[in-house]
């Protein structure tokens, strides 16, 4: 998949920049790991006569290396269930730890991962064009983690580059923070947007819209969306379906993305009650208003159930917690 013409643009600017750590931040979903990773490219890329500012060529044994996940040179910090989503490998030991299952992957970048990091950044660049370290989502280090990376921040090898992407900037150290230059992440035009969205494989041009609503206009998250399988049709319907507490229409759902799509209609019908226009899903497919209070009341309780939402004891009877409560609030009436 080719770089999306926004990241392009900032890939460019950042290229042209000194300085040994980036952060890389903004909402989820507008292409934080992508950048980062042409960043790794394009630093590690052995084809010397490239222009200023250009990403990575491509075609050297370098990019080849990093396209199979190889590279001796490129660390890629993330957890393990993201690491086993984009086809990072994991080490050999968490690997046999995972297969025996004698543990589940994490959802957090482990400490050892973070170790490993720390020598890898001690050591000598193999192919000779300096060493990256990719950390993503960078708020899912723990406190043992950050602190061990903030120690290599402060006293950097003289040619390791760190990259460093987030969703959730508010949850790092701020000693990191001030360790690396900030890069707030640009959104696209809302005609890059669609046009983009439109042109990956498999996605109608009809639900184009209704997947960049449902994903706040950030396309990398209408993308992934569609790749799970939640069709914009699905998506529409589903505000009338809780009102109903159809259990069928959040079937196949994790209880992280049910309270995300619950907290997106909560928010719409609290901007319908005060003379606002929803943002995502149409007000064709919201349920008649309901009381304030109780909507209020709602939104506090689905924060609660995202703090536990990636552990839930029994995910089953969550979602069904969840669908009970939604039916309940949006079937409340204004006095």
């Amino acid at each position: 998949m080719s770089l999306a013409p926004w990241l392009q643009r900032q890939r460019t600017s950042l290229l042209a920049q000194r300085g040994h750590a980036w952060l890389l931040h903004g909402p989820s979903g507008l292409g934080q790991y992508e950048l980062a990773l042409e960043l790794a490219r394009a630093w590690l890329c052995e084809r010397v006569d490239r222009p200023e500012g250009q990403g990575a060529c491509g075609a050297c044994a370098s990019c080849h290396a990093i396209d199979v996940r190889a590279h001796a040179d490129l660390c890629v910090l993330l957890p393990e269930v993201e690491m086993l989503a984009l086809g990072w490998p994991l080490d050999e030991k968490a690997q046999a730890e995972v297969d025996d299952k004698k543990r589940k992957p994490s959802r957090e970048i482990r400490v050892e991962a973070m170790r490993a990091a720390v020598e890898f950044g001690q050591r000598t660049s193999a192919r000779g064009r300096g060493k990256a370290v990719l950390v993503f989502p960078a708020e899912r280090m723990n406190m043992i983690s950050a602190n061990a990376l903030l120690k290599t921040l402060e006293e950097p090898p003289g040619d390791v580059r760190f990259v460093l992407a987030t969703g959730a900037a508010h949850l790092l150290l701020p000693t990191i923070r001030s360790r690396c230059m900030g890069h707030q992440m640009a959104w696209p035009t809302p005609q890059e947007a669609q046009d983009w969205l439109q042109a990956q494989e498999g996605v109608a041009t009809a639900d184009v819209p209704v997947l960049l609503a449902a994903a706040g206009g950030r396309p990398e998250e209408a993308l992934r969306m569609h790749e799970a399988g939640r069709s914009a049709r699905a998506w529409s319907a589903l505000p009338q379906a809780l009102a109903r507490g159809d259990m069928g229409a959040v079937s196949g759902l994790a209880p992280v993305e049910l309270i995300d799509a619950m907290q997106k209609l909560c928010h719409d019908l609290l901007r319908v009650g005060q003379g606002a226009a929803p943002r995502f899903f149409a007000s064709a497919d919201l349920p008649p208003p309901a009381r304030l209070g109780t909507l209020l009341q709602w939104s506090r309780k689905l924060q609660d159930s995202a703090r536990i939402a990636e552990h839930p004891l029994n995910a089953g009877l969550m979602l069904e917690s969840l669908v009970a409560l939604a039916k309940s609030a949006l079937n409340s009436r204004p006095p």
